[in-house]
């Protein structure tokens, strides 16, 4: 993969919906992350909104997309941005952008993944619910 030449900064209008960082366990032995360990931090990320918006239990039923753009190295601060781009009847579809800030001295900002996820809603038996509507 390139390494990008354009300069990024966070999103600045945006709270992020979960920071983490890699740690060596989550390492390949080229000491890239795990697309498996960042795939699961994208569907941790995307969960925490749908299940506010949904109030409740919300499971994973598709991932609609899914680009790795840059690798993730050891000591990275991920910052993973999760935005609802649809709501369904039972379920919501959620937009994760994933940027990492990495070197301590001259920090530069990477984004490294983008993707869309489908949660539904579900009961407490694991079955499909409504998702309530938004309060004005």
């Amino acid at each position: 993969m390139p390494a990008s030449t354009t300069a990024l900064a966070l999103p600045n209008d945006r709270i992020p919906s979960l920071r983490v960082v890699p740690m060596p366990a989550d390492a390949n032995h080229n000491g890239d992350i795990f697309g498996g360990w960042i795939m699961s931090q994208v569907d941790i990320a995307g969960g925490i909104v749908a299940g506010r918006l949904a109030r409740g239990r919300v499971a994973t039923v598709a991932v609609n997309e899914f680009v790795f753009k840059e690798p993730v190295q050891i000591g990275d601060v991920l910052s993973l941005y999760a935005q609802v781009v649809r709501i369904g009847n039972t379920s919501i579809t959620v937009d994760v952008e994933v940027y990492a800030e990495r070197g301590r001295e001259d920090t530069k900002v990477v984004k490294v993944t983008e993707a869309v996820l489908t949660y539904v809603a579900i009961d407490r038996g694991g079955r499909p619910r409504p998702v309530p509507k938004p309060a004005n």
